[in-house]
């Protein structure tokens, strides 16, 4: 699937995007720097009602999410060196959880996702507009 989306269409995007994949939970998110895999993160977070403060996991690497249906994990692994430290963060025990699980600069440990992980790309097309592709493995 793919679509074109900017600031304005996000939240569109968003619903689109919630409706497309199916049961997937774990979703792995690349892209460059400057893409807009967070922005996008979040406009997924208020779809599905989260109500907390969304913001970026860079530092802390996981942020847990509330929202009515369960838990969303908002993982970020842009600061660790490889799979193992991504174990020792815990990021593995949220990516086999059930819970849904936003995953950003997946390429760093791609070896601990499940066999299930939907391969979600965004590019950028211009200042204002992005492609969002996703690939089912």
């Amino acid at each position: 699937m793919e679509m074109r989306f900017t600031l304005e269409t996000i939240q569109e995007a968003a619903k689109h995007f919630w409706q497309s994949v199916n049961n997937a939970k774990v979703f792995a998110f690349h892209g460059p720097m400057g893409a807009g895999k967070t922005t996008f993160i979040h406009a997924l977070c208020d779809v599905r009602g989260v109500t907390s403060t969304i913001g970026s996991p860079t530092f802390s690497i996981i942020n847990e999410y509330e929202y009515p249906g369960g838990t969303i994990f908002h993982i970020d692994l842009y600061r660790l060196k490889d799979a193992n430290e991504a174990v020792r963060a815990g990021v593995e025990d949220c990516l086999y959880s059930g819970d849904f699980c936003l995953v950003e600069w997946p390429e760093r440990a791609e070896s601990i996702f499940p066999d299930s992980t939907c391969e979600v790309f965004l590019r950028i097309i211009d200042p204002e507009t992005r492609l969002l592709q996703i690939e089912d493995k």
